[in-house]
């Protein structure tokens, strides 16, 4: 299904409604993707999107891409010419005298700033027009109008006129908590193929929770029922951490709770289950010793609801999985996956990267499996799936999810045991597959093979899937360990691969989820990636 954001397509235009806190585009290699780098890789059709414009990562607003040479032709000079009109709308708390106004200056970049500056020739002249549109006893709605395109204009504008706007501290706004209010609500243009003027609007709400915004532009609800709800710091709510199940919330946090809804985090997590009409939360405590917590210590407790589910079924990509609230520390399924679970199910990984062999004749092996998601996209595709685990119990489960999906686990085949054991018998015996899926826990300890640590075993584990990788097979590495940076996950496979007389061909790394951000407060803690092997 199309993403929620996607206000229009066409042959040459791709038109979104940007999310506020959502970058346009990848500030760094491993800082999350921006909405362009997470669209051109959803569809294979959008593969070669073109940037036209830019919008803030905390503006929201219409964003328009191209498909064709002819669209980025188009619009590109139609912007150097000014002939693309937009219209954004914005809050300040601040008094604004004037009903209708023209700012006119230079602006000049001043540290993280932009800043406004008397008009010179050598400058970079910037105009915006204002218009207010509604007042009331402490905040001002206002038009703009920006005839010209310079970073942060219209921020800089109405705060060197006096009104910064409201969630904008950065140029003297009140912090909100929540978001920047400034909302690109509007452009119009020619279009690229028929010259005939198009116009493009969206609508926002500047006092909703932006972590729910978020989330609501690019989670189809038909489809999608479970997801990471608000993330830490990036959701503005630091060590807080809640995760829709279906018609419930999962909320984990780093300290006790009270009940009283005057307790700041559980005032959080009531407001989010009002917003997005859920029936009730579960709490957790997040513990920093996991191996060392008992089951009954990590199992959730209800924090509000008349009564709950202990174990129930969620919905994702359209496939449905079996999850439980009385398993300890993990209830089933690992949503950061979410999307390397629809890239098995579509076969697509990324613009320019897809699977070659048909799914009817694909042969998968999912080491680590847990409850079988990576397994059951794969299968739902028509693949024939290898789902190797240390847990009968976990197994069990992944047994259950496919038979919930219409899929007859005995046309599957599932192997209790060691996965490192497993792998050399496996080699031993010639079985090779086209995909081999490698999500290790951070630390696991085993009789036959002794400790893993991510950090420090990944390259051994690799060596050992290696040989059981047909030519062309596509390897998946991922790992959540906070020790190992990108740059040393991926030297690591790297230099394995070489060290196996094999070849990389193609490579893409996956940063987690948009509804996992990524921020300098919340770092990343997924990293995953898709190599083709030769």
């Amino acid at each position: 299904m199309i993403p929620p954001c996607v206000l229009h397509e066409d042959e040459h235009l791709l038109v979104v409604n940007k999310p506020s806190g959502w970058n346009t585009h990848s500030p760094a290699p491993f800082a999350g993707e921006g909405i362009y780098d997470w669209l051109r890789h959803h569809e294979p059709r959008w593969a070669n999107l073109a940037i036209i414009h830019r919008l803030d990562k905390e503006t929201s607003g219409v964003l328009v891409f191209g498909k064709t040479p002819l669209a980025n032709k188009s619009l590109t000079e139609q912007f150097e010419r000014r002939e693309v009109s937009k219209r954004y709308e914005l809050v300040t708390d601040r008094p604004v005298e004037r009903d209708e106004f023209t700012v006119e200056t230079d602006i000049e970049r001043v540290g993280e700033r932009y800043a406004a500056r008397p008009l010179t020739k050598q400058g970079t002249r910037a105009e915006t027009h204002f218009r207010v549109a509604q007042r009331n006893r402490d905040q001002t709605w206002l038009e703009a109008r920006p005839t010209t395109g310079r970073t942060h204009q219209i921020r800089v504008h109405a705060a060197h006129t006096g009104f910064p706007i409201l969630g904008d501290p950065l140029y003297g706004g009140t912090a909100t908590g929540n978001r920047l209010c400034l909302h690109a609500a509007e452009i119009t243009f020619s279009h690229p193929a028929s010259g005939q003027p198009v116009r493009f609007a969206a609508q926002t709400s500047m006092f909703c929770s932006a972590a729910s915004l978020l989330r609501r532009a690019f989670i189809h609800p038909q489809e999608t029922d479970c997801f990471r709800l608000h993330h830490g710091a990036a959701d503005h709510h630091a060590d807080v951490y809640v995760e829709q199940l279906s018609e419930w919330m999962l909320a984990q946090a780093r300290q006790s709770l009270s009940a009283d809804r005057d307790d700041d985090t559980v005032a959080v997590i009531h407001e989010l289950g009002r917003e997005n009409r859920l029936r009730g939360a579960f709490f957790k405590l997040l513990q920093r010793d996991v191996r060392r917590t008992k089951a009954e210590e990590a199992t959730p407790k209800l924090l509000f609801a008349a009564e709950a589910p202990r174990e129930f079924v969620v919905r994702e990509n359209g496939l449905q999985f079996h999850v439980s609230l009385n398993e300890g520390y993990s209830y089933g399924l690992f949503l950061d996956q979410r999307d390397n679970r629809r890239r098995l199910l579509t076969g697509h990984v990324a613009a320019d990267f897809a699977f070659r062999t048909p799914h009817s004749a694909l042969r998968v092996l999912n080491c680590f499996a847990y409850t079988c998601g990576f397994s059951v996209a794969a299968a739902k595709a028509g693949a024939h799936t290898t789902s190797l685990d240390l847990s009968k119990k976990y197994l069990e489960w992944g047994k259950r999810n496919f038979t919930l999906n219409h899929l007859d686990p005995e046309a599957h085949d599932f192997i209790y045991g060691d996965v490192f054991d497993w792998l050399r018998r496996l080699a031993k015996k010639g079985r090779t597959f086209d995909v081999v899926l490698l999500d290790p826990p951070t630390f696991s300890q085993s009789k036959e093979s002794g400790v893993f640590r991510a950090e420090k075993d990944y390259g051994r584990l690799v060596a050992l899937a290696l040989p059981l990788l047909r030519p062309d097979g596509i390897l998946f590495a991922s790992t959540n360990c906070a020790t190992l940076a990108p740059e040393e996950f991926l030297a690591t496979l790297e230099m394995t691969v070489q060290r196996a007389g094999r070849r990389i061909t193609q490579q893409h790394y996956v940063p987690q989820p948009p509804d996992f951000p990524i921020t300098r407060d919340e770092p990343a803690h997924l990293k995953t990636v898709w190599l083709r092997i030769a």
